[in-house]
């Protein structure tokens, strides 16, 4: 790489920085003007984790192997019984079992 590309590769991750930063502080700010959280704003609100949460776990779940995708099926069910320690702790035992008995 010369130096006009490192120059380059530099703007674009400042630009990516303060573009974070600004929709970050952005959301910020504009909550803390508002008297009152209308409901639908509330709602989006409220999906967030979820959606983050999805983002996170789908490509393990298509590309991990077929390993990590039983182990998530395991933790799921168990997550929608027990607490969240107890469905980390079983995911884990699961894709372990799996890949020292079974592979």
């Amino acid at each position: 790489m010369d130096n006009a590309e490192h120059m380059h590769l530099i703007y674009v991750i400042l630009a990516a920085a303060v573009a974070t930063f600004l929709t970050r502080i952005g959301g910020y700010v504009m909550i803390t003007q508002m008297k009152r959280i209308p409901p639908r704003m509330e709602a989006a609100l409220n999906a967030v984790p979820a959606a983050v949460l999805s983002t996170l776990v789908a490509p393990a779940f298509l590309s991990g192997g077929w390993d990590v995708a039983a182990a998530m099926l395991v933790a799921m069910a168990v997550g929608l019984r027990l607490s969240s320690l107890w469905m980390l702790l079983v995911g884990w035992l699961a894709v372990m079992a799996i890949r020292h008995v079974l592979i």
